[in-house]
């Protein structure tokens, strides 16, 4: 069943303005719910993800994190990580959490609608691009290849993320100002035995996966979007936009505006930032394919205020090490936060937020046993 707006189910929060981790499920999916930190996740979420956002010490919280079940398909999964920055960070990285995964699939929908189309063919089906579909005969009929799959994902994501920058464009002459002010977006898309990683900005995904000789492994599936990127610079560069470091941070590469030392961004992609839009800075997500092989255990989508203190290893480690599943993300997010308070004492603690989608049933010990 293909999730929308008007069969998902949201319980609405008793403070909208703190709600920061959404669950949506799809009509036989259960309730759906929503906490900011510590709440309990749905028990259908929790069998498939686990997710939680601890507020820093900078303000608001200015992150925000949501599940999706039934998307695109009956066992689809879409999950996301949003980290906003500037005076409106927290208002931005919330409107594209609630309409960034519906955009998706709607522009989704439509190529395959338009390929239909192409073919003559009338039916539609959400059955995975991993399996064969069946017309009104009963004959089977092909699937995309894995890059035509790929292709198909990458137009829908590259679309819907445009119209999403559009959508905060328009509020930005609103009520919420994003002309410096805006959010990264790091999504995962899974359909059957196919993940799809959207990323736009620093915020990351990593794959734990265990080797065939029982080694577990942490694979980063997403590059990290700053300007000290060569590729990422020389566009802004082009654009006349500026990218230098502050004397006092040398190793944080920034984003300025060609006349104004002004904003500063450290991060060379995002939705908003509508000042830095023609110096350089774009909303175009990379957007990569996996197969889920038979070693992978889970994917860890988090915040730079987690990735900033924890190395991709020591993450796989804490969540291999929790004893229950649901408490995973919550236990990243916990041990990120201490991290930062004794390695930087003077500084404020960032929030940090992240979703642990969890491949495979067995527990880690097992699934590391299996592959011996």
């Amino acid at each position: 069943m293909g999730i929308c707006a008007s069969s998902s189910k949201r319980q609405a929060p008793e403070q909208d303005s703190d709600e920061t981790v959404v669950y949506v499920m799809d009509e036989q999916g259960g309730a759906g719910g929503e906490e900011d930190g510590g709440g309990a996740a749905p028990a259908a979420g929790r069998r498939v993800a686990s997710l939680y956002s601890q507020k820093g010490k900078k303000g608001p919280n200015q992150d925000a994190v949501i599940l999706c079940q039934g998307f695109g398909m009956e066992d689809g999964v879409f999950c996301g990580v949003f980290d906003g920055h500037g005076r409106c960070g927290q208002f931005a990285s919330k409107l594209v959490r609630d309409y960034l995964p519906f955009k998706i699939l709607s522009h989704r929908n439509a190529l395959l609608l338009a390929g239909a189309d192409d073919d003559d063919d009338p039916a539609f089906s959400d059955a995975s691009p991993s399996s064969s579909s069946t017309d009104g005969s009963g004959q089977s009929s092909p699937q995309p290849s894995p890059a035509q799959m790929l292709e198909e994902w990458r137009e829908a994501c590259a679309r819907a993320f445009e119209a999403m920058d559009s959508e905060l464009k328009v509020q930005a002459n609103g009520s919420v100002d994003c002309n410096f002010s805006g959010t990264t977006a790091v999504c995962a898309i899974k359909q059957g035995k196919d993940l799809i990683i959207a990323n736009l900005g620093d915020s990351r995904a990593v794959l734990a996966t265990v080797s065939e000789t029982g080694y577990l492994k942490a694979v980063q599936l997403t590059t990290d979007q700053k300007p000290n990127v060569p590729e990422e610079a020389e566009r802004i560069k082009r654009c006349n936009g500026r990218v230098f470091a502050l004397k006092d941070e040398p190793s944080v590469q920034r984003v300025w505006l060609p006349d104004e030392d002004c904003p500063g961004l450290a991060m060379a992609r995002s939705l908003g930032d509508f000042r830095l839009k023609r110096h350089g800075v774009v909303s175009e997500p990379q957007v990569s394919h996996r197969r889920i092989g038979a070693g992978d255990l889970f994917l860890i989508l988090a915040t730079d205020g987690v990735w900033d203190v924890l190395s991709n290893e020591e993450v796989v480690s804490i969540v291999c090490a929790t004893p229950r599943k649901q408490h995973a993300s919550k236990a990243v997010a916990e041990a990120a936060a201490q991290r930062w308070r004794s390695r930087y004492p003077s500084s404020r603690v960032d929030d940090c937020s992240a979703v642990c989608l969890f491949l495979r049933d067995q527990d880690w010990a097992a699934a590391a046993a299996s592959r011996r």
